[in-house]
């Protein structure tokens, strides 16, 4: 197992740190992510390229995309066709697919010839190219469509399980999925049968029904509720922001101040700041005066008002501003990494 890296900046260059400032990864380059599944993407020479825990990029092959790690497998673009890598950067799937997506549950969307069928990590197609667009699979069914504006769902030999019935759907998350019908979204089971009717404003990237601990959000006139996973109203469209769920509770936003509901959908801090963030290991961001700080599940600051931006805590370490100039802290407020 790999221990978390933070991504730094010196002199306009990115590098990575350990959870104790040590620097691990020099910074030399003019991009780069975070780490996600053992590698972060950075750029070398105007390229997109994998960097492991070590800082030893993928340098096989140079590619105009590369995607993340999903299943030990990465697509990748070269020239206008993509394939997909192994995690030595080893050409695995060659590159002669119009377009991919991730893998998941062993298969991927592929579309060839400008139909999208289902491969498997040979690169096989185990499902024809014969639909019109592809989703991924969640739960052994994949949302596809063929020939109309409807989607269904498919099971791994390429049989429908549910009809083509929908303007949209979404791939599974556990026992439901989201469908869309005329900009509003409702919940189907694995059974195709409708849990809840379409009747939610659909806001594509934004307020599409995904569940967090057993909660979505939705909207309705530009305000904000939440359902539970049977599909009741928990909390009418009343809010003027509500986050997903995280830790067992959720950022809502009322007359433009934030505050916090448990699951109980009950305010456990009022909202009062000026601006703030979900909480994550315990501790949220939160704006007083133009300034951030982290406070806990009691609204007690932790670490005081200081900051001019931050992020949310992640493996033990925040991000955070102080001027133009990068920092990290741990969870005492300290000082664990500072940009020169």
């Amino acid at each position: 197992m790999h221990h978390p890296l933070f991504k730094i900046r010196e002199n306009g260059k990115y590098g990575f740190i350990s959870v104790h400032g040590d620097i691990v990864i020099e910074p030399q380059y003019y991009d780069a992510e975070d780490f996600y599944h053992g590698f972060s993407r950075v750029l070398i020479n105007n390229k997109p390229t994998h960097l492991d825990f070590l800082g030893r990029p993928l340098l096989k092959h140079v590619f105009n995309f590369v995607g993340l790690f999903e299943e030990q497998l990465a697509k990748v673009q070269l020239v206008k066709k993509w394939g997909f890598i192994d995690e030595r950067g080893n050409m695995i799937i060659d590159p002669i697919f119009d377009w991919v997506d991730d893998f998941s549950e062993g298969y991927a969307p592929a579309q060839y010839q400008g139909k999208y069928g289902f491969i498997d990590q040979k690169g096989q197609f185990t499902i024809p190219p014969h639909f019109t667009d592809a989703n991924i699979f969640k739960e052994g069914m994949a949302p596809v469509t063929n020939g109309s504006t409807r989607w269904g769902f498919i099971d791994m030999e390429g049989e429908y399980v549910i009809k083509p019935s929908f303007e949209y759907a979404f791939p599974f998350q556990k026992d439901l999925a989201v469908i869309v019908e005329e900009q509003k979204w409702g919940l189907i089971d694995t059974s195709g049968d409708i849990v809840v009717e379409p009747r939610f404003e659909f806001i594509e990237g934004h307020s599409e029904g995904r569940f967090y601990e057993g909660f979505a959000v939705f909207t309705n006139d530009e305000k904000y509720g939440v359902i539970n996973h049977l599909g009741d109203v928990i909390l009418k469209a009343n809010l003027d922001f509500i986050g997903d769920f995280n830790e067992e509770k959720a950022l809502v936003e009322y007359k433009g101040k934030f505050g916090y509901i448990d699951t109980n959908v009950q305010v456990i801090i009022p909202p009062l700041y000026e601006d703030a963030g979900g909480f994550s290991q315990n501790l949220a961001q939160v704006k007083v005066d133009g300034k951030w700080g982290f406070i806990n599940e009691e609204d007690e600051f932790v670490i005081d008002p200081e900051f001019e931006e931050v992020m949310p805590f992640k493996d033990g370490l925040a991000w955070a501003s102080l001027g133009d100039k990068w920092i990290y802290i741990n969870q005492n407020g300290e000082s664990v990494w500072e940009e020169r």
